[in-house]
């Protein structure tokens, strides 16, 4: 005998059918359809699933998070003696009491949770894949690009900035290197420029040569080859038009609110 499960779900219904799913998994030579539908949002529709739920012996098995609409359901379901199996509401009344707070009673939380863990892994990947101008391509595709020269913490500013789920791209900037023409084609809102204070960028120069057993006296710890490297960022930065921050005396977090301040700002 074939029987009918009805999913019935405020948001999608994919919840609901992976309990039944596990449940019927469990009685090996039965033979059960399981039949979604997603979306209920009022009282006529829940009637419609009773009534076919009646006709065919069916069973109901529901996630809704609305309080009227559930007890609405398990209410007429009772007075028309269908079965119907509430997945998500004991738990939910469980939790209420243990948090001593009331659920958003917001339906598709899970989806959009999930959403939002996705796009920020996405965009972990775009700055991995567009670091230090590794492939000029990813500039247009950017939501951020950051312009700087070497050790103005651009790699860590732009994972920073993929956790807030924004994809980053960043650009090196070298005198004897001309810079990707993608970077003067990107819209100037989206491009940032890292300024730093000579001195300071002196002081990190060297501890990274030590920290990599090198003479920290060699020409990228140079304070003239700095102001040298730092004239050009201006030059660069000048043509494209971008904000500037100094990073001198910031944190990486510091330096990320800073940006995203200013895009929320202009919207």
């Amino acid at each position: 005998m074939n029987s009918i499960i009805y999913v019935v779900s405020d948001s999608v219904g994919e919840t609901a059918e992976l309990v039944a799913k596990a449940a019927i998994s469990q009685f090996a030579g039965t033979n059960f359809t399981i039949k979604r539908i997603p979306y209920v949002e009022d009282e006529q529709i829940i009637d419609e699933v009773i009534s076919l739920a009646k006709l065919n012996q069916a069973i109901i098995v529901y996630t809704l998070v609305k309080p009227d609409i559930r007890a609405y359901l398990q209410e007429q379901a009772s007075k028309d003696d269908v079965l119907a199996y509430d997945i998500i509401g004991p738990l939910m009344g469980i939790l209420q009491t243990k948090c001593n707070s009331n659920p958003l009673n917001e339906p598709g939380m899970v989806r959009k949770l999930d959403e939002d863990y996705f796009k920020r892994v996405e965009a972990i990947e775009f700055a991995v894949k567009y670091d230090d101008g590794r492939d000029p391509r990813g500039i247009l595709r950017a939501d951020i690009v950051l312009v700087g020269v070497s050790r103005t913490s651009k790699t860590p500013l732009s994972q920073y900035l993929a956790h807030k789920r924004y994809r980053v791209a960043n650009v090196p900037l070298v005198p004897e290197v001309e810079p990707p023409e993608e970077l003067f084609l990107v819209s100037p809102e989206k491009c940032f420029g890292l300024k730093i204070s000579p001195e300071k960028l002196n002081h990190i120069r060297k501890e990274r040569l030590k920290s990599l057993g090198l003479n920290d006296h060699a020409i990228y710890a140079n304070v003239e080859r700095i102001k040298e490297e730092l004239k050009y960022f201006e030059e660069i930065a000048s043509r494209l038009n971008c904000p500037i921050i100094d990073v001198t005396n910031k944190a990486v977090e510091e330096t990320a609110n800073s940006i995203i301040n200013i895009i929320q700002n202009r919207k």
